[in-house]
């Protein structure tokens, strides 16, 4: 059985190698779980560039070019 993410991440894939895009991810919460629903798709590595899990506010900061105003204003965790 096929689950909702791997589905999702199934079209992803599908679509971006369609239009010759490629993927990104920056993730916090989902602690890369996004990424690696895209990497078990065959054919994801053709379009899936690079994924960062950024958990603390630093790295937030650093890696993600997150305004300590923003972390301030919404938290690290927002919708």
């Amino acid at each position: 059985m096929q689950t909702v993410s791997y589905k999702l991440a199934q079209k992803l894939v599908a679509r971006a190698t369609e239009v010759g895009a490629m993927v990104a991810t920056a993730e916090s919460c989902t602690g890369g779980g996004v990424a690696a629903a895209i990497t078990v798709v065959a054919g994801s590595s053709a379009v899936l560039d690079c994924g960062i899990v950024s958990y603390a506010n630093a790295a937030k900061q650093q890696l993600l070019n997150v305004s300590v105003a923003d972390l301030e204003t919404h938290g690290a965790v927002s919708q």
